[in-house]
């Protein structure tokens, strides 16, 4: 697949909660605790090729199935538990099947 099928299409994101760790954690001032909903539609990328450094994150698939691409080995997940996205996680995503692919994404970030 060449770079520009792996850019973004079809993808859904919704920010559904985050907790300021500044206040919950030493040390963690201007980090939040983030939670999305993402809805891949069938065909969707969640592309370009991306890193997680300095966002640590754990994934959960609710619906469907969605296929990480990293290191050259493509993965199917779902529904089920997903993934871990640490500082070595370089990956792009895809939905190759014929329904929504709906996951769960629990990361840590910046504040904005």
């Amino acid at each position: 697949m060449s770079d520009d099928d792996r850019q973004p299409r079809g993808v859904t994101v919704e920010l559904l909660a985050t907790v300021d760790l500044g206040r919950e954690i030493e040390g963690l001032a201007g980090y939040v605790l983030r939670m999305r909903r993402v809805t891949i539609a069938p065909g969707g990328v969640f592309g370009p090729e991306h890193d997680h450094v300095g966002r640590p994150g754990t994934v959960v698939v609710l619906q469907g199935v969605v296929t990480d691409h990293r290191d050259g080995v493509s993965t199917d997940y779902g529904p089920g538990p997903g993934w871990p996205e640490d500082r070595d996680t370089r990956h792009w995503l895809e939905n190759r099947g014929s329904v929504p692919a709906v996951e769960i994404s629990v990361d840590v970030v910046r504040a904005e």
